[in-house]
């Protein structure tokens, strides 16, 4: 009896580890809530891979948007002058191919005057008044009083009149003068003063003029040395005149800027492609595969790229009916490459077909492209984009699902400490109990 209660004793003599015991029972009580965080993590990377694509495809976008703008980089052009000194040319990419020959007769000039010489800016003149007229038509009467009869006042008063001068004082050893100047230059901007009561008086320096030029033989005539409109979409800068010197003007398609578009939709396609392919990758040794694999939309939009880059004009715009034409060339891993010197070659021999290509309503490259990515990007009806909302429906179930979990093990875990607990406190208590026990049958024995 003694032996036997010895060892019963012995076993039950340290109690349980409560923490320990109540950690494992929790492990398993959280089985449902590791099933529904897993399935959060699955449905989070795929989110993140939606993100990745979608940014790609918004990019490759806003990429395609500049090859249909018909002023932007694809329609670029450069202009060449022969001699600048006396003339150089601007064009705002609507001009028309083409060379000039341009004379510049004279430049134009813009009226001004300025006043005899006094000691000082705040030197006093008599008060009085004088007009100011401007291409024939009266702006304004100045009037000189005790309140601005200096040239720093004078002019300050014609500045504040609004009437197409502008004024200043001009000082240098000999002393101060008035300087007035026509804001319009030409003959149209010729200055007049009249009935000038004030003591001063006016010499004018440079009387408004028009610049006399001719453009491929017909004369012309502006008021600034700033022509438009002669030739449409081409401002002429005259820098300098003579009549003897025929100037050649050129414009050409500026192959730099067009090229360096068509290059930036290249390598945003080539992104976006492979970000799509990306997740196609299956990896059999690790049995790992991406985010999106086999996901529908996606397959969908991988596709949409590929027959988007393939398109065709079938032998309309002059040979120029594909990208393959221009030197854009189509790898097996989907990707695209450009050879520089075939495109650039077809910029500069066809610059308004190969812009036709991309450009032409409805049915351009680019047109039909971008059409074709609006469709994928579409925030209400994009397949990936519908597929993202319908993901983030289910995350925050399975967020308010893992909430109330939690709330549950919470009080299930209280539970169990106190039950394990009272436990732990009755198997400290046998040992005692088992003393007392043997102490009394040892009696009895």
């Amino acid at each position: 009896m003694s032996s036997s209660g010895f060892s019963l004793g012995s076993a039950l003599s340290g109690g349980i580890d409560v923490q320990t015991t109540v950690n494992q029972l929790m492990q398993i009580q959280r089985q449902p809530e590791n099933q529904l965080k897993s399935q959060q993590n699955t449905l989070n990377n795929q989110v993140s891979a939606i993100h990745t694509v979608t940014s790609a495809l918004s990019d490759l976008q806003s990429k395609i948007q500049v090859l249909t703008n018909l002023n932007g980089q694809l329609g670029a052009q450069t202009t060449v002058s022969s001699n600048t000194s006396l003339l150089s040319a601007t064009s705002d990419g609507t001009a028309t191919i083409a060379n000039h020959q341009i004379v510049v007769n004279s430049l134009a000039q813009t009226s001004s005057f300025y006043s005899n010489t006094l000691a000082t800016s705040s030197t006093t003149v008599a008060q009085g008044s004088f007009d100011i007229s401007v291409g024939g038509t009266k702006k304004g009467t100045i009037t000189v009083n005790a309140t601005n009869n200096t040239l720093d006042g004078i002019a300050k008063a014609i500045n504040a009149a609004n009437a197409g001068v502008t004024a200043n004082v001009v000082v240098d050893t000999k002393g101060a003068r008035l300087s007035i100047l026509s804001s319009t230059s030409g003959a149209a901007g010729e200055v007049a003063l009249g009935n000038n009561t004030t003591g001063l008086t006016f010499t004018e320096p440079v009387i408004g003029q028009d610049a006399s030029l001719t453009v491929d033989g017909i004369p012309i005539s502006s008021g600034s040395n700033h022509v438009t409109g002669v030739l449409p979409g081409l401002t002429l800068n005259l820098n300098g005149a003579d009549p003897k010197t025929t100037v050649g003007v050129g414009v050409t398609p500026d192959a730099s800027q067009s090229a360096a578009a068509v290059q930036a939709f290249v390598t945003s396609y080539n992104n976006a492609i492979q970000q799509v392919n990306a997740q196609f990758v299956y990896d059999p040794v690790t049995k790992f595969s991406q985010p999106l694999q086999g996901d529908t939309s996606l397959t969908i939009v991988q596709q949409q790229l590929y027959s988007a880059v393939s398109y065709t004009t079938n032998g309309q715009n002059n040979g120029i009916d594909s990208l393959a034409k221009l030197g854009i060339t189509a790898n097996n891993d989907g990707t695209l490459t450009v050879d520089s010197s075939k495109l650039n070659a077809a910029i500069t021999a066809q610059p308004s077909d190969v812009q036709n290509f991309f450009q032409t309503a409805s049915t351009g490259f680019a047109q039909k492209f971008n059409t074709a990515l609006t469709s994928m990007t579409d925030p209400t009806t994009g397949g990936l984009q519908v597929e993202l909302n319908g993901i983030t429906t289910t995350l925050s179930g399975l967020a308010n699902q893992i909430s109330d979990f939690e709330s549950r093990m919470s009080s299930v875990q209280t539970d169990l400490l106190s039950q394990y607990s009272t436990i732990n406190a009755t198997l400290q208590q046998i040992p005692l109990l088992l003393s007392q026990i043997n102490g009394q049958l040892g009696s009895i024995g």
